[in-house]
């Protein structure tokens, strides 16, 4: 790994990016259930041809799951994750989505400062509910958030 820091590239993920992808969110002790099936709308951050952090949404009807957010610990506190989370966001505004859910075990402080705000697993869409993210991938005590898209 390349501990140089310059910025990275985002870019959206590839299907070679896939292996890079699943050891950086096992290293953060994320979940790779459903990864593969909503990877086409991954993307990730790349420095010297290294994967140093990646995002997902994953749609379902008008409205997405916000997932997978990681980044490799040399690239945590430079604006890595935050580039990320802001393409997804961006990502899902041009596809005209009504709303980013999203569930967190440790960062419910973070995401608010996107517009993401507290919510309960009641109020997400019927579609989302269905995801292996929510099925179990992420434990049924993991914050649920909220943020509706700019473009609704």
């Amino acid at each position: 790994m390349t501990t140089t820091i310059t910025t990275p590239v985002i870019r959206s993920a590839t299907p070679s990016d896939l292996p890079a992808v699943e050891r950086l969110l096992t290293a953060s002790a994320l979940p790779l259930d459903g990864v593969r099936e909503a990877f086409f709308t991954f993307v990730v951050a790349e420095s010297g041809g290294d994967i140093v952090g990646v995002a997902g949404l994953e749609q379902s009807g008008e409205d997405a799951l916000l997932r997978s957010v990681a980044v490799h610990p040399d690239w945590r506190s430079h604006g890595v994750g935050r580039a990320l989370v802001t393409r997804v966001i961006s990502d899902a505004e041009a596809r005209g989505l009504r709303a980013l859910w999203l569930l967190t075990t440790t960062a419910e402080h973070w995401f608010p400062g996107f517009g993401f705000h507290a919510a309960t697993r009641d109020e997400v869409p019927a579609g989302l509910r269905t995801t292996k993210e929510f099925t179990g991938a992420c434990p049924a005590s993991a914050t649920v958030m909220c943020r509706e898209c700019a473009t609704r």
